[in-house]
């Protein structure tokens, strides 16, 4: 694919007149920002400082400032390209480039969205000294870097029904092991799950988290061999798992909950029924709001949070609501949060994201609901197509 291929300039253009800025400047540095590296297209090697700097339609074409030794990752450039291979080369070049401009830049006042504030403050210091003035490219990142192409939502539907499959086998053939009497083990159900990927067509970067009653309590619970978790009867089983059609594509990302009997107890159920209740909240705020004002983030997440705090169990719910998903499963897009950042970038079309609230009571057992929510232009469009409703009792 050609760098900067079918890059919408007029809409960056009536973006950037919104931000009251002149141009895009894109930085990276050894992959310290995805955006960039996304936006332009680059798949060359990249162990140099760059910059590119996309302007309105009327302000000319691409510049892209790129050291000697790396000018073949620009092959293609559909601009001028700028070569330095000195420091002093490349303050020459940089600074009447960038003097008297406001650029946008993936920055994030006060750090309150880490996965925004990419560029590091010495370059900001530098292009400051340079005479430039540097705004948050906020939402041209949403709209440019966080957006899926027709064909990564198409694989991540058939990732998502594929891991919904995957799941809920998964977890019957633990219950039905251990109702024969055979050893469960948390590492054995992962090993289950990476067994069935390559059939489906999947690949992942992670095992699963697989966590049983007290150690589904850690929401970032790593079962390691030989300390796992051995299966009882009456027991709570988390499953997080997510894939996709290939790397550096959209995954899916689902958490399932299951019982490992038949007759749970009344606050085995309440919490469930509560981390679902949430879950469905956070997703019916955004039907209700889609296509009218505004929605961030950051209101799914007080929705969210509120259903959990108003039963009892507001401490218990230690992380944020939802991720962005991009070609990162962890993405530079709008999170939902405004518990552990304040992301209150707007939702826009053609996004995606997770919903994964839970509650975790330590030393007892943990549960987490997690489903996948793509912004189709008509609607909040929910991956897998059936999410959980029940827990699944095996």
């Amino acid at each position: 694919m050609a760098l900067l291929d079918g890059f919408d300039f007029t809409a960056l253009g009536e973006m950037l007149s919104g931000l009251g800025a002149d141009g895009w400047l894109l930085y990276d540095f050894h992959g310290l920002n995805p955006v960039a590296t996304r936006v332009v297209g680059m798949h060359g090697m990249g162990t140099r400082r760059f910059f590119v700097l996309l302007s309105r339609p009327e302000g000319g074409r691409p510049v892209a400032v790129a050291h000697r030794i790396e000018l073949a990752s620009f092959d293609g450039f559909p601009g001028e390209v700028r070569p330095y291979a000195a420091w002093s080369e490349l303050h020459a070049v940089l600074g009447p480039l960038v003097a008297g401009k406001t650029l946008a830049m993936e920055v994030s006042p006060l750090d309150r969205v880490p996965y925004l504030d990419r560029v590091p403050h010495g370059v900001i210091e530098l292009l400051e000294g340079f005479g430039a003035r540097i705004v948050s490219s906020a939402p041209l990142v949403t709209r440019f870097a966080a957006r899926w192409s027709p064909a990564e939502l198409a694989g991540h539907r058939r990732a998502a029904e594929a891991l919904a499959g995957i799941a809920q086998e998964t977890l019957r053939w633990a219950g039905s092991e251990l109702a024969r009497g055979a050893e469960v083990r948390e590492t054995a159900v992962q090993r289950r799950v990476m067994e069935a990927f390559a059939p489906a067509g999947l690949v992942t970067d992670h095992p699963p988290i697989v966590g049983f009653q007290a150690n589904a309590a850690n929401p970032h619970y790593e079962p390691q061999e030989g300390a796992d978790r051995r299966l009882q009867a009456g027991e709570v089983l988390l499953l997080d798992l997510w894939a996709g059609p290939s790397r550096g594509t959209v995954f899916a990302d689902q958490t399932w909950m299951a019982f490992a009997g038949r007759t749970p107890d009344a606050e085995v159920r309440r919490v469930w029924e509560t981390v679902r209740a949430a879950r469905d909240a956070a997703v019916g705020r955004l039907r209700e709001r889609w296509g009218g004002a505004a929605v961030t983030g950051a209101e799914l997440d007080d929705a969210a949070r509120a259903v959990i705090r108003e039963a009892g169990y507001g401490d218990a719910f230690p992380h944020r609501t939802g991720h962005s998903i991009d070609r990162d499963l962890h993405g530079s897009g709008p999170h939902l949060d405004n518990f552990e950042t304040a992301d209150d970038r707007e939702l826009l079309a053609g996004i995606g994201f997770s919903v994964e609230p839970g509650i975790y009571l330590g030393g007892r057992f943990g549960m987490r609901s997690e489903i996948n929510v793509f912004l189709d232009a008509a609607g909040p469009e929910v991956t897998p197509r059936a999410p959980q409703t029940d827990l699944l009792l095996v």
